[in-house]
């Protein structure tokens, strides 16, 4: 697991002003394409804390993917948020009480309105979302655990892919698939000076490195982290609900 800090420092709360769920929540009043492009952006990113929500739940696979294409299909309606009256929160809570609204009061009648055909909204392939669910616990946690915790793995993932992307618009790919690693672990003696000759940098300029990176991950983080809620305020308390999820 990424070695950053759940309390680290922000560089300012304004930077967080105006977030993804910020927008969410303004599309069940006033749908928009920012607000369109907002929900999709997360539909996609964060499909599968739901699918293996119903997978623990004791749906089969093929039940599990026709309920996440369609609740997402559903959920980007424009009278679906509405519908579900969504308030200022976490867009993680939101979004699994809104799949439980969906599955216990529409699915039904969903099912019988799509005979003949079905929504596809998110790339989602069965074997691939059942190879990822075969490496759940199996008992340890219940269903709720199962998707907070896919949750706080995918958020990591995101922040991961936000600092990947950073690197690679800096020309310093390189740089970051060989110091990646010192995200989630320390460097054993003499490691930094074999590194350093590898990217011609001085064993000291690895270290500095590496804390760059270290740096640049927690905000990426914390960025990742805002986009999912209403109120930049709570970026703080969600990085340390997220950690404790994962370490436990």
């Amino acid at each position: 697991m990424p070695k950053v800090s759940p309390d680290t420092t922000a560089q300012g709360a304004s930077q967080f002003t105006r977030t993804h769920w910020s927008v969410v929540l303004l599309a069940a009043q006033t749908p928009s394409p920012e607000a369109q492009a907002a929900l999709e952006k997360l539909c996609e990113t964060y499909w599968y804390p739901l699918y293996a929500y119903l997978r623990r739940q004791g749906s089969a696979p093929a039940d599990a993917q026709d309920l996440t294409q369609e609740f997402f299909a559903r959920f980007l309606e424009k009278n679906f948020l509405a519908k579900v009256h969504p308030t200022k929160g976490k867009f993680r809570s939101f979004l699994l009480a809104a799949l439980k609204h969906f599955t216990a009061n529409e699915w039904d009648r969903v099912k019988a309105e799509k005979r003949g055909g079905k929504h596809t909204f998110i790339s989602l392939d069965e074997q691939s979302a059942e190879d990822r669910y075969a490496f759940e616990p199996v008992a340890e946690l219940g269903a709720e655990g199962v998707y907070e915790q896919r949750w706080a793995l995918t958020v990591l993932d995101q922040a991961l892919l936000r600092l990947r992307e950073d690197y690679a618009a800096a020309a310093k790919s390189a740089q970051f698939e060989e110091l990646k690693q010192f995200l989630s672990s320390e460097a054993a003696p003499g490691v930094y000076a074999g590194l350093g000759s590898r990217l011609q940098m001085a064993p000291g300029a690895v270290a500095v490195a590496v804390h760059r990176l270290r740096q640049r991950y927690g905000e990426c983080l914390r960025a990742e982290i805002a986009e999912t809620l209403s109120d930049p305020e709570d970026v703080d308390d969600e990085m340390r609900h997220l950690f404790s999820i994962i370490n436990h």
